[in-house]
């Protein structure tokens, strides 16, 4: 249980709760989303974590939300600076810590400013490191993969969906890869960063794998899309 200004909560934020399950007794709280009123009393209406904005009581639903996992790739955005590491937004109901020990270089602490090596708002290709309870995670960037990303374009879409991007043994992925002459980072949050000659392709290119991956004969409608506009562009330059 935790409390916010004396009142008690029956669930902390960012706890994990079923339908129907008592979040807070108060009428000084508000019921947000997935959330209703009976009595004093805040009930969940979906399964998913809480979250405390203000006054309001929401939960953020478990369908389609990233939960991370040891070894998952994912891109996020730095968040805070603190002393010994930073914070990063990973898309997850809660944010994750990359400590100075999962960076490769050697940082003294008493002549660097943390935020030249990662700033707010930048934006990085990390890989989750550890995973305890329900909301410490660790990520770390000892990973060939793992880098800052400084230009290119970013696109979000639902987690639950990217297998279907990736394909098997990275067959999707590699379709886009080549077709459009771009080099592209998953993240497993559903976070997906690209750059190279026909950026606005591959966001199409993905967007149509996030709306029809339940369909039959995905790769051959995502190798026509890209064909298609492979040809145009290519006509344009003509």
């Amino acid at each position: 249980m935790g409390e916010i200004m004396g009142i008690l909560l029956k669930k902390k934020e960012r706890e994990l709760v079923v339908p129907g399950e008592e979040i807070i007794k108060s009428m000084d709280y508000l019921p947000g989303r997935n959330c209703f009123r009976e009595g004093d009393s805040i009930y969940a209406k979906r399964l998913g974590f809480v979250s405390i904005n203000g006054r309001v009581i929401s939960v953020v639903p478990l369908s389609g939300v990233y939960i991370p996992k040891t070894g998952d790739m994912v891109i996020g955005e730095i968040k805070e600076v603190q002393p010994t590491g930073w914070i990063v937004d990973i898309k997850a109901p809660y944010d994750a810590y990359l400590p100075l020990a999962g960076i490769k270089e050697f940082i003294d602490t008493t002549k660097t400013d943390l935020s030249r090596v990662y700033d707010i708002g930048e934006l990085i290709y990390a890989r989750v490191a550890s995973v305890s309870g329900t909301s410490s995670v660790h990520l770390s960037m000892h990973d060939p993969r793992c880098k800052k990303f400084k230009s290119g374009r970013i696109i979000r879409i639902n987690p639950t969906k990217i297998p279907r991007v990736i394909g098997k043994m990275g067959s999707m992925i590699n379709l886009i890869k080549t077709s459009t002459k771009t080099r592209i980072s998953v993240g497993q949050n559903g976070m997906i960063w690209f750059e190279g000659e026909n950026e606005e392709l591959v966001a199409k290119a993905i967007k149509l794998i996030e709306k029809q991956s339940q369909q039959e004969g995905l790769t051959d409608k995502v190798s026509e899309l890209l064909k298609a506009g492979s040809k145009g562009d290519k006509n344009e330059k003509d």
